[in-house]
């Protein structure tokens, strides 16, 4: 768990100061089963689970016999809601379920601290002072991302609505609070972009 010094940028690409990351979030062993497991866990809770069929309990009609058992040369039947006659029940079709899956507190920090340490080793961490946005526009953003070479980031920002409605236009760019920090954004975008005051915010709550 050795720390990391990282330089701080301002949006025009100029180094304003360093800062050391602390090992004990930044310099974590990387455990590739929680970050499958972490991923897998956050996919399946977007799951709807609402697909439904109806079986042949639920199907309309079918309360007499098609046609007598033995004689007319045609196959037995009981019921007109068979699953084999158009407009009957469904065999073994979805009905609606929980897909959610879950880990505990302690396993979300490890595996949010592998995800973090994998973009330090990586060099993949970029350290912004702040982002100036007095108005939302995309293009100002698109520029100051242009600047600071980044064209695929996830981006962890202390509630700047100007910077999550400019964001909104730009197809590799996402945009979060520091509570939405998750592993599947840090892993899925190339860069993970964060200001000096959520990466405080960060390490304060990882590092305890």
């Amino acid at each position: 768990m050795s720390n990391y010094s990282v330089d701080v940028y301002n949006t025009k690409k100029e180094k304003v100061a360093r800062v050391e990351l602390d090992g004990r979030v930044f310099g974590a062993e990387i455990k590739p089963h929680l970050l499958h497991d972490m991923v897998r866990m956050q996919l399946a809770g977007r799951r709807s689970g609402t697909a439904s069929v109806k079986n042949r309990a639920m199907v309309s009609g079918g309360g007499k016999k098609p046609w007598r058992q033995k004689g007319t040369g045609r196959a037995r039947f009981g019921s007109s809601r068979s699953p084999l006659w158009r407009g009957g029940g469904v065999i073994f079709g979805p009905f609606p379920r929980d897909y959610s899956l879950h880990l505990n507190k302690k396993v979300k920090k490890a595996a949010l601290r592998s995800a973090l340490s994998s973009k330090v080793q990586e060099d993949k961490l970029v350290v912004v002072d702040r982002f100036d946005l007095t108005e939302t526009k995309t293009g100002i953003l698109a520029a100051m991302l242009r600047r600071l070479e980044i064209a695929n980031a996830f981006i962890i920002d202390e509630a700047n609505r100007h910077l999550e409605l400019s964001a909104r236009n730009l197809p590799f760019v996402k945009v979060l609070k520091p509570e939405g920090l998750n592993v599947h954004d840090i892993l899925k975008y190339d860069k993970l972009v964060i200001t000096r005051a959520c990466l405080e915010k960060i390490t304060r709550t990882l590092s305890a």
